[in-house]
């Protein structure tokens, strides 16, 4: 029952523009900081961003800082990522994945599929 569905990826040049979204269900979204993590193939997961669970603070890997904007509508149960100015190296599987504070560390609960973001010219 619980998931985590991910859209938006696509083929696309250097220097444009895409926005994935999370859809979330089975379990309580706002009771979960909510991140995105991409990966190559060959290659471990990497982190891209992350954000509380009222949306009112974020953070991102130097990599995409300036480029990426990570947002959720809690109301909707929805994870967004923003890739602007978008460059050959964000080519990757893009995953949203659920986070839950367990007493000592936060621990990733739940991933989605993933979503395929290529970016060339």
């Amino acid at each position: 029952q619980v998931q985590l569905v991910e859209s938006g990826g696509g083929l696309v040049e250097p220097g444009e523009s895409l926005r994935l979204s999370c859809v979330a269900s089975g379990f309580t979204f706002g009771w979960y900081r909510m991140s995105w993590h991409r990966q190559v193939p060959g290659n471990e997961r990497e982190w891209v961003a992350t954000i509380t669970t009222a949306g009112d603070s974020t953070k991102y890997a130097d990599s995409v800082k300036g480029r990426f904007t990570i947002r959720r509508d809690n109301s909707k149960k929805t994870l967004f990522l923003q890739m602007n100015n978008l460059k050959p190296e964000d080519t990757a599987v893009y995953y949203c994945g659920a986070e839950r504070w367990d007493g000592n560390t936060w621990s990733y609960d739940y991933w989605g599929q993933g979503t395929r973001v290529t970016v060339s010219s």
